[in-house]
């Protein structure tokens, strides 16, 4: 008998934690204040990753040169906007954008002329051009107690 209520409790609690989970996540993705500007951040970041860590295959290139092409198109649309955390602070936002988007072209052409180690190099430029950038314009995240 005890075995089967802990057998029944088991089963109850397998069944309603992932909904509890994913309402959890919906809760807290509506606290973050999203804007145009983080979702062309968000789908740029995405395809940055991504790059970085295949940019050393020459094989995967054509796949490379299509996230570069998401990077590119991101980021110019970005440049377009004002940071919303600090506005005072557009025209500067978008001359280290324009910067960004000269290092995407090198980067773009590097990956054409299938010098994959030279790509790299630039991909770590840019790397740390946005975390320079992020320092700079993006609000920091609350911390959590």
């Amino acid at each position: 008998m005890k075995i089967r209520i802990l057998l029944l409790s088991l089963i109850c609690a397998a069944v309603t934690l992932p909904g509890a989970s994913a309402a959890e996540g919906k809760a807290k993705s509506a606290d973050k204040e999203e804007t145009e500007l983080g979702g062309h951040m968000d789908k740029m970041s995405g395809a940055f990753r991504k790059l970085k860590r295949q940019i050393a295959d020459a094989t995967k290139n054509e796949d490379s040169l299509k996230l570069v092409a998401t990077i590119k198109a991101e980021s110019a649309a970005s440049t377009k906007l004002t940071p919303a955390w600090k506005p005072e602070q557009k025209e500067k936002y978008q001359a280290k954008m324009k910067d960004f988007n000269a290092k995407v072209a090198k980067l773009e052409m590097a990956l054409k002329a299938g010098k994959n180690d030279e790509a790299a190099k630039i991909a770590d430029e840019l790397g740390a051009a946005q975390k320079e950038g992020h320092k700079e314009f993006k609000k920091p995240d609350e911390k959590k107690k």
